[in-house]
């Protein structure tokens, strides 16, 4: 069974989200090195987990077997995605927002609500237009009840206005498994499937992009690269011909040139699937040569059927709007500054060219693939550092 839909972890960093991750479906998501070492999420993280609902009391559950003693009917299968909490690593998280079809919005009972990036991260949920949010209030077991009272006062009044106003509140504990039932249930009733379109022209976001074949594999065994991402409309099967874009650029300044491929196999946490469609994140094996993909190379790209995707551009006209940011003094554009801007998985730094009442032309460094339906998220140097500023759509 293919995940029906992608749930984002976002809050604060030492939030607990990797830890909730882990209690959900039983992986650790930090894998790299660097994530290790520095004991914070730095890339996005995948882990599935199957909910099941007991024949007996009803119970949602996250295993076959229900306490009660009742066997656990399969509902649907749920792929989670941890995105880092640090203001550094924004643009992980608003790319990792344009694939997700609801949010776990956790908050710490053990610090004062809002923390920085918690402010942030609401922002970002706000802006991509997430509507189906469970709010977790994290580590309940560090605090008194008192304390964990006054700790969800805090919340009520920080969610006021934003998209997560009304979003249910579930106090977990999640290194004991403490309440995950309760979370479960109200995931299940909060951010349930929506429904797809599988008759449009295929399209897919890639998130990640690696070389699976170990160093010192003789060639006659190398494996084509691997493309990892969510479909958003369509479907996709082994076999299925197809194009990504922006593709390879030849030489600085001219167009990239598309890469036309063929899905191989397709997979689902390590499960082999028959056909792939909208829900969940997907591995595709394809004939891409692996020096290509290696090292995330391809996040950013956009698969589709052959001739059937957006033109790649280097130049964006954007209709914006600059958030009201109280923490930090947000002024307005000016022509010749460097933005950073997202649009689904894609990330590419460019320079004003052009502001107008309400809009501004950005020519951009890496040329990317976009339609006037997608989301813009604006980032810009504030002081010493990168700060989520506005957003835009393209006209």
């Amino acid at each position: 069974m293919q995940a029906e839909v992608n749930i984002g972890l976002l809050g604060h960093v030492d939030h607990g989200k990797t830890t909730l991750t882990k209690a959900l479906t039983g992986k650790w998501t930090d894998t790299h090195s660097e994530e290790i070492k520095r004991g914070i999420s730095i890339r996005l993280g995948y882990a599935d987990a199957n909910v099941y609902q007991c024949k007996k009391c009803s119970k949602f559950i996250l295993k076959d077997k229900c306490d009660c003693g009742g066997a656990g009917e399969l509902k649907r299968r749920v792929s989670f995605v941890d995105a880092p909490g640090h203001e550094t690593l924004m643009t992980t998280v608003i790319s990792a927002s344009s694939i997700l079809d609801g949010a776990l919005f956790l908050i710490a009972a053990n610090e004062t609500c809002p923390m920085p990036q918690t402010a942030e991260h609401l922002i970002v949920l706000n802006l991509i237009g997430i509507k189906k949010v469970v709010v977790v209030q994290t580590k309940i077991d560090l605090v008194t009840k008192e304390k964990a009272q006054e700790n969800y006062k805090q919340i009520r009044e920080f969610l006021k206005g934003s998209v997560a106003e009304n979003a249910p509140i579930v106090p977990v504990a999640a290194n004991y498994n403490i309440n995950i039932d309760r979370l479960v249930e109200t995931i299940e009733k909060t951010i349930t499937t929506p429904k797809r379109d599988l008759d449009k022209p295929l399209r897919m976001y890639i998130s990640r992009s690696f070389d699976i074949n170990k160093p010192g594999t003789v060639i006659a065994k190398l494996l084509g690269g691997v493309i990892g991402g969510s479909i958003t409309q369509g479907s996709l099967k082994p076999g299925d011909e197809l194009e990504l874009r922006p593709g390879i650029p030849k030489k600085e300044g001219a167009k990239p040139i598309p890469i036309l491929f063929t899905a191989n196999e397709l997979r689902e946490e390590g499960d082999i699937l028959k056909e792939a469609m909208p829900g969940g994140l997907v591995a595709v094996g394809t004939s891409i040569d692996p020096a290509i993909t290696k090292s995330d190379s391809l996040v950013g790209s956009v698969i589709g059927k052959v001739g059937q995707l957006d033109e790649v551009v280097d130049t964006l006209k954007l209709k914006y709007e600059l958030l009201k940011r109280t923490d930090i003094e947000n002024p307005l554009l000016k022509n010749g500054e460097v933005l950073v801007v997202n649009i689904n998985t894609a990330t590419s730094v460019g320079v004003i060219t052009n502001l107008s009442k309400g809009t501004a032309t950005v020519k951009l460094k890496k040329q990317i693939v976009a339609d006037k339906h997608s989301k813009v998220a604006i980032s810009r140097r504030l002081g010493q550092r990168w700060r989520l500023s506005g957003w835009a759509s393209i006209v």
